[in-house]
């Protein structure tokens, strides 16, 4: 379905590809010329929607056109099951498709937050030749989410125990199922985007706050879905990657980014890598990471640093990134300040400026 509560200069309207019907957020195209001066495709990430990227499209100037989907399972596209097997091949391939029958100008600038930063890579590696720039938000580790102990992404266990849908959280999940948008509860949904999705120091718009919960309760959940199923494993925490959903697909089992090193150096596109100096998502110890609660005491039986450190996230994107400029490719790192896992809506001018750079270069 479209939606009719769209920001000013926003639009919407389903996009019936021979992959997946498609919801998408669109916003800009014009300038005085025929063309546009350019085109941004945003990338929400896991237990989200491009209701993320609204306001950032309402204020992003007319002369670009921007296009944001929900990607499958998400927010208003279609409830299609997820092939874990494939890592984000998935997504990457419903955009292809989505970006083909739009007929969009190649090559384009590319931005992906959190999982989305997955899928940006992925599409990158697939088709080189289509990305312009890459701006990645926060994104997830080129080693995936979870289950690895080092730079090079060595995975803790052979079965990749420690990561994909066994690691849900159950309270968050229901509440999802629920479309609970109560106050209470550690795990609520509400709880979770204060907590999480920002620095806890952020106090959102009210109005805004309820659309960036319907893009979180707009999640499709179970097996096939958020987060996934599950294997039982011997290796600690007795939980190792199904083949289905969301989680798994992002396991290191399946995920594996850093190819995006192998990328040929004349068509690597310049890469600008923009996170909040507090996320505790994607960070060298992730609160959703098991090996971090494990550390804390928040998950029992913990095996040790040895055998189970959490996950240098942020440590491993810089390495995979610093090769990618040794084979020929350039990145730009930049921080922001007190600030969480979504620059864009919490510092949103200083993250547009930093956009329109990339955007006039």
């Amino acid at each position: 379905m479209t939606r009719d509560d769209t920001l000013a200069g926003v639009s919407s309207r389903i996009v019936d590809t021979d992959r997946l019907e498609t919801h998408v957020l669109e916003s800009g195209g014009q300038s005085e010329s025929a063309e546009t001066d350019g085109t941004v495709v945003l990338l929400h990430g896991n237990v989200s929607s491009s209701r993320f990227f609204e306001d950032l499209m309402a204020n992003l100037p007319a002369r670009y056109r921007a296009i944001a989907p929900d990607l499958r399972g998400y927010g208003d596209s279609e409830r299609k099951p997820v092939d874990a097997t494939n890592g984000l091949g998935d997504f990457a391939g419903d955009l292809q498709a989505l970006l083909a029958d739009l007929e969009l100008e190649e090559p384009l600038t590319l931005v992906g937050w959190s999982n989305g930063g997955g899928v940006a890579m992925r599409y990158t590696i697939d088709n080189p030749n289509a990305v312009d720039s890459l701006v990645l938000i926060n994104p997830l580790s080129p080693y995936g989410f979870g289950g690895t102990k080092d730079l090079e992404g060595t995975p803790c266990f052979d079965d990749y125990a420690g990561s994909g849908g066994g690691l849900g959280n159950d309270e968050f999940v229901a509440g999802l199922a629920d479309r609970d948008r109560s106050e209470g509860g550690e795990s609520s949904p509400r709880k979770i985007l204060r907590t999480f999705y920002v620095n806890p120091t952020h106090n959102f718009d009210p109005e805004r706050e309820e659309s960036y919960l319907t893009g979180m309760l707009d999640t499709a959940t179970g097996d096939e879905h958020y987060p996934g199923d599950a294997t039982p494993s011997e290796n600690w925490p007795g939980v190792a990657p199904g083949e289905h959903g969301v989680n798994n697909a992002i396991s290191p089992k399946y995920c594996s980014l850093e190819a995006i090193t192998e990328i040929d150096p004349d068509q690597k596109p310049p890469i600008t890598w923009i996170r909040g100096a507090s996320d505790q998502i994607v960070s060298n110890e992730s609160l959703f990471d098991a090996g971090t609660l494990g550390k804390m005491g928040a998950m029992p039986d913990w095996p040790g640093t040895d055998v189970f450190p959490p996950q240098p996230m942020v440590g491993q994107t810089r390495a995979v990134l610093e090769s990618y400029a040794d084979a020929g490719g350039e990145f730009e790192e930049i921080v922001f300040a007190n600030t969480g896992h979504t620059p864009h809506i919490e510092v949103p001018g200083e993250f547009l400026d930093r956009l329109e750079r990339v955007l006039e270069e």
